[in-house]
């Protein structure tokens, strides 16, 4: 199988306001790709929860990049390193990135390849509202961060912007 070395996954339901913030930064991302008609050396990827089955998108690559909304998130946006481990979430349908990696762990009989969150402040999550306009905004600085990561697909580089 030949994969791009970097995957990026956004998640995050597009109905609950600012928890939309991870799938809309992906949705503009590919918009970007297509418009330039370019090959990546990412792969893009969007849910609404991180499930089990998200371990087989981890496989073969050099970087994994998680973004999501969150409510603690200081602005415009945290980037984090994450390390395999297993919470209560692995017996959940829906899982957190570090209980992720340490099922791909199992899984694969390997070390996951060096996986940083992207959080984004979120002020706003109720069935059917909007994106915030803060929210908006600290997305459009996470998408020009991002392109810097991706810029350098190199674990130093990406550990140098901690």
């Amino acid at each position: 199988m030949n994969r791009p070395p970097i995957v990026i996954i956004g998640y995050g339901n597009p109905s609950r306001g600012d928890d939309a913030v991870g799938p809309l930064l992906i949705e503009e991302l590919e918009q970007e790709e297509r418009a330039i008609h370019s090959p990546s050396d990412y792969e893009l990827i969007t849910d609404f929860q991180l499930q089990i089955e998200h371990v087989t998108d981890l496989e073969e690559r050099n970087l994994l990049l998680f973004i999501d909304a969150s409510l603690s998130a200081k602005p415009p946006f945290e980037f984090s390193r994450l390390t395999p481990e297993q919470d209560h979430s692995y017996t959940s349908h829906s899982l957190t990135p570090a209980t992720l990696l340490s099922i791909f762990e199992t899984v694969f009989k390997q070390p996951s390849a060096p996986a940083y969150l992207l959080k984004i402040p979120g002020y706003q999550f109720d069935l059917g509202m909007p994106l915030s306009q803060k929210s908006s905004h600290h997305l459009k600085q996470a998408k020009h961060f991002i392109y810097t990561l991706i810029k350098d697909p190199r674990q130093e580089a990406w550990e140098h912007q901690l």
